[in-house]
């Protein structure tokens, strides 16, 4: 298998264990541990699991120039990013979170555009447009609340707020992870992510009753999402923007809806409405007219 199959197939994985984890991490919120201690836990264990599995690579010194931006990745991709997820999907729902998500590639060539320079044509400027209605409807005309769902127009402009800081982070990391062992770098992305949330999350962390969480309900889940969506899904996208554009990368969160609701729907744990189906079909066809081009390219 050639370098950039890998990288696709790195990217396709990462989708799918993150499709999962809308409804994944949904459930064990707020009953066994509440939002932003979520966001300690993940941050915690993928920073242990980085420097464990650092150990046996070799040490790659980081140049005193790049700091910043590592800095700031880790602001955007583990601090930003994470705390407005958690936080809201506490207050939506799993098929909200999921269909949110895939504005991310809207984002990330606006983002291009402005500080890039890209070209922007007419096709684009309409395919960003519907994304950003599509956004729109769904933060706005969404019912105000549903079960285990107390603010779903905030917690949906949370996931907006999510995918905006995620898009910036891809581009700016991208140098980086061209750069630098994957290892090495995410090593010290995730221990600055801890250090900078840790004043804000630390109380809802230490208030977990760890001894007695139920090993299926609990500790199962929350395993998942460390394991599996924190360490594993930034060490498959980090891998397969070494190998691909950031554009490419991005555009496999389309997946993420198709996972995402159709465990949601099977498990019962939420429903589609025609609010989500409109939406939807506005943010699919805004990424279709922004990402035409460059799937063509790329």
């Amino acid at each position: 298998m050639n370098k950039r199959n890998l990288g696709l197939l790195a990217a396709f994985g990462a989708t799918v264990i993150y499709g999962f984890n809308h409804t994944i991490a949904k459930n064990v919120m707020p009953t066994y541990i509440e939002p932003l201690g979520f966001v300690l836990l993940r941050v915690l264990g993928a920073a242990i699991l980085f420097w464990l599995l650092s150990i046996f690579f070799k040490n790659q010194k980081i140049d005193k120039k790049d700091w910043p931006r590592i800095l700031l990745c880790s602001f955007l991709g583990m601090v930003i990013n994470m705390l407005a997820f958690i936080k809201g999907l506490q207050l939506s729902t799993p098929i909200n979170s999921s269909v949110l998500i895939t504005v991310v590639p809207i984002l990330v060539f606006s983002f291009s555009a402005i500080l890039l320079k890209e070209k922007v044509s007419l096709m684009k400027i309409f395919g960003i447009s519907a994304g950003f209605i599509g956004a729109l409807i769904l933060i706005l005309y969404s019912p105000l609340s549903g079960f285990n769902a107390p603010n779903i127009p905030m917690g949906n402009l949370l996931f907006v707020l999510n995918s905006s800081t995620y898009g910036l982070y891809l581009i700016l990391v991208k140098p980086l992870v061209e750069k630098y062992k994957i290892i090495t770098l995410f090593r010290w992305l995730f221990l600055f992510g801890f250090l900078m949330n840790f004043p804000i999350t630390i109380n809802e962390f230490t208030g977990v009753e760890w001894s007695s969480l139920p090993i299926y309900d609990a500790i199962l889940p929350m395993t998942y999402v460390v394991v599996g969506t924190t360490f594993s899904t930034y060490l498959l996208n980090a891998y397969a923007l070494t190998k691909l554009k950031a554009s490419t990368v991005s555009s496999f969160i389309y997946l993420q809806p198709i996972v995402g609701i159709i465990y949601a729907l099977t498990t019962n744990n939420d429903s589609l409405t025609i609010i989500n189906i409109v939406g939807m079909l506005l943010i699919f066809s805004g990424i279709y007219l922004v990402t035409k081009k460059v799937e063509e390219k790329y």
